[in-house]
């Protein structure tokens, strides 16, 4: 939080405890001729100009002066004006009627003068509390600075009480401070033009530093200026690597937090920008810490979700861990490497031993990519009356208790994280969520000009039901939530979805598939029958080459390659890293990410749904197994021969044959699956010139649809 206190009232009501008790005035064009000068503001307690004198005398009277002018006090002779519109600045001036050479020799003196006003302005200024803690201890070594500079003007007027002083000896003598205090001006007149603070005071110090390369000793001075101001900010930077803390009153520290991020957003909001921007690098970083800024960063995030987990954790000190300055040796950088490789490994640590990281990724893998189906058959058995509703009228608590009973009921009861999933019912289909998803780098949302689909023109059922829109969700614990966030798992879902979808065609296939097997023990060359027997075959063909393809091309070797690569992780940032390019990278090589490729894909899925269910409907009318057999039962029992009483489903079959809506049927579905079908293999055979994991599912998908 930061300090905004306010200046004690005397400090300004009272002006010469301060200084700022000089007259103003403008500084005139340096074309407009010779400064005006007042002759009542140099002859004061005097009746004669210093003019008047002799120039033995007019000297000491000007030592005089200048001993008084050289702490910002005015004489008799030498008059200060403060320049209107700049804060801090003077000028000095000189009875003009004063012997020229002397002029000579006390204007140079007057830039000393100057300079040391502007200090004391810039010391007492940012003393203030809203300053910052740079600034204040810049104020601090400047006023040490100044004690020196008012040590050296009191040893100066002891030597000219005792006449050993003359100007040439005070110029001689003034020579060190006026080059210290010239730099310093230079300083001060930046920073305050610039009004800066924390990390560009810093900077600033730093770069004028540098500029005085050929300057030992002012280099030297400006470097101590610049060891005094970092110490307070390498006070935060030590609390922040080190304990994970921002102690940062004024605002000045590199690092920002943004407090309304909360972490529980990963876990609700698909465009959580928690782990990014909770704490995020400014642009004002210190110079000398710009190389190390992400790992500073890094370094007090992984601190604080150790925290967060109530994990207290602490960098062990040691005798060469302090950072109270930076110097040419980058010792500091050493400390916060050391920081940074103790922070990462105890966080890996923890996320992967206390909270099982690695076993939770497995689980997703069981149940989100199919890893072991066991429990969605049993679970599609029992819960299909209910996903054949459309997604208003389908009861989640239902769904959920029938998944509770397959998970039970089969090998994933001895998962010990089955109790986390649970069954969810989407408002729209696969596609459309798609659609809607923006970040995902697929071309669903180029401009119109430039997609390959129109999100009009995809195969949107009017009336979707469950099978479309069902399902899974994992409950997923913080700090696991920055690996598994709420975009992680719904990328899980995408993919989950595709393959839920593809399994509920190849059982509404076999179904149709059983059906045909009815025929086997009759002739049924040349038939309709067996037309629709080759059509059911290839539709098989097609669908298990699909989640053939999904699963052992895609999902499989994707998983091995991203867990090999966990176990030589070094941060959990590259675990995140790995885990988000595993689910792009599947994503994308199971057609999600490639609309038109998806589009047909499921268009096809499509045509076979809807020729299963066709078969379901017209060949039971036809054939009705349960009486046929009854009936071929009787006629063996009696002793019969089938020669002499045509069979059931001999009778069926010729019933088939004469039925204009069963061959017709057949006919347009056959069509149409190997119009789509032919029509995509051109499209994954360009695509694989670009994109090389398309010719594995060409390889895949070859020969199907050749029988007819």
């Amino acid at each position: 939080m930061e300090l905004n206190l306010a200046s004690p009232k005397w400090n300004v009501e009272r002006p010469f405890l301060t200084g700022r008790f000089h007259q103003e005035t403008k500084i005139p064009n340096a074309t407009s001729g010779p400064r005006p000068f007042s002759l009542e503001s140099l002859s004061r307690g005097s009746e004669n100009v210093i003019g008047s004198y002799p120039v033995s005398v007019q000297e000491l009277l000007i030592i005089d002066d200048l001993l008084s002018a050289l702490v910002g006090i005015e004489g008799r002779y030498i008059s200060i004006k403060r320049v209107r519109g700049k804060e801090g600045r003077v000028i000095f001036q000189i009875d003009p009627s004063m012997d020229l050479a002397l002029q000579e020799l006390i204007q140079r003196l007057f830039p000393l003068c100057e300079a040391y006003v502007l200090v004391s302005w810039f010391v007492e200024t940012k003393s203030h509390f809203g300053s910052g803690l740079v600034n204040h201890a810049l104020a601090a070594a400047m006023r040490a600075l100044l004690l020196d500079y008012q040590a050296m003007a009191a040893q100066l007027e002891h030597q000219f009480r005792l006449g050993r002083l003359s100007v040439q000896g005070l110029w001689f003598f003034c020579q060190p401070m006026m080059a210290a205090l010239h730099a310093l001006s230079i300083v001060i007149e930046k920073a305050s033009s610039g009004n800066l603070f924390g990390s560009a005071t810093l900077n600033l110090l730093q770069s004028q530093a540098k500029a005085m390369a050929g300057d030992t000793t002012v280099r030297a001075l400006l470097e101590k200026m610049t060891q005094s101001a970092s110490s307070p900010y390498l006070s935060i930077l030590e609390r922040w690597v080190y304990e994970g803390i921002i102690d940062d009153p004024h605002g000045e520290f590199f690092i920002a937090e943004n407090k309304s991020l909360q972490k529980e957003s990963l876990t609700i909001d698909y465009d959580a920008k928690y782990w990014q921007q909770r704490y995020s690098l400014k642009d004002d970083t210190p110079s000398f810490l710009r190389s190390a800024a992400g790992m500073i960063l890094t370094t007090g995030k992984y601190l604080n979700v150790m925290r967060e987990c109530g994990h207290n954790v602490q960098v062990p000190p040691s005798e060469n861990s302090k950072l109270t300055s930076f110097g040419s040796d980058h010792h500091y950088l050493e400390c916060v490497k050391i920081a940074y490789d103790f922070a990462s490994c105890e966080l890996l640590n923890l996320v992967k031993e206390k909270y099982g990281l690695i076993g939770k990724l497995r689980s997703m893998k069981r149940y989100f990519l199919l890893d072991q189906g066991d429990f969605l058959v049993h679970f599609m058995d029992i819960a299909m009356e209910e996903l054949v509703k459309r997604p208003e009228d389908i009861s989640v608590e239902k769904l959920q208790s029938l998944l509770d009973l397959a998970l039970r009921s089969t090998a994933a009861a001895a998962d010990p994280c089955h109790e986390e999933l649970t069954c969810c019912v989407e408002r729209v289909s696969l596609l459309r969520k798609l659609s809607t998803l923006k970040d995902l780098g697929s071309s669903f949302h180029a401009p119109p000009s430039k997609t390959a689909l129109d999100i009009g023109d995809l195969p949107e059922l009017v009336n979707i039901n469950g099978i479309e829109t069902f399902s899974l969700s994992y409950k997923v614990q913080w700090p696991l939530s920055l690996v598994i966030s709420r975009k992680a798992l719904t990328k899980y879902q995408l993919i989950f979805q595709l393959l839920f979808r593809c399994k509920h065609v190849e059982r509404q296939l076999c179904v149709a598939w059983q059906v045909h097997q009815g025929f086997r023990s009759c002739n049924i060359l040349g038939t309709t029958i067996l037309r629709s027997s080759n059509l059911c075959r290839s539709m098989l063909k097609f669908i298990n080459s699909l989640l053939h393809y999904l699963t052992f091309e895609v999902l499989e070797p994707n998983w091995h390659l991203m867990h090999d690569r966990l176990q030589t992780v070094k941060s959990i940032d590259e675990v995140i890293q790995l885990h988000d390019f595993f689910l792009q990278k599947c994503l994308k090589e199971c057609l999600l990410l490639l609309p038109q490729l998806v589009k047909k894909v499921e268009k096809l899925k499509s045509i076979c749904l809807q020729y299963a269910a066709s078969i379901q409907l017209l060949v039971p009318s036809i054939y009705i197994p349960d009486v046929v057999d009854a009936a071929d039962s009787y006629t063996f029992r009696l002793g019969k021969s089938k020669e002499r009483r045509p069979s059931g489903r001999s009778r069926a079959l010729k019933s088939a044959e004469e039925n204009p809506i069963f061959s017709d049927s057949i006919m347009k579905f056959e069509n149409d699956f190997n119009v789509e079908l032919q029509s995509l293999r051109p499209i994954l055979s360009s695509g694989s010139q670009t994109e090389p994991f398309l010719s594995r599912l060409v390889q895949c998908i070859l020969g199907v649809g050749s029988d007819q």
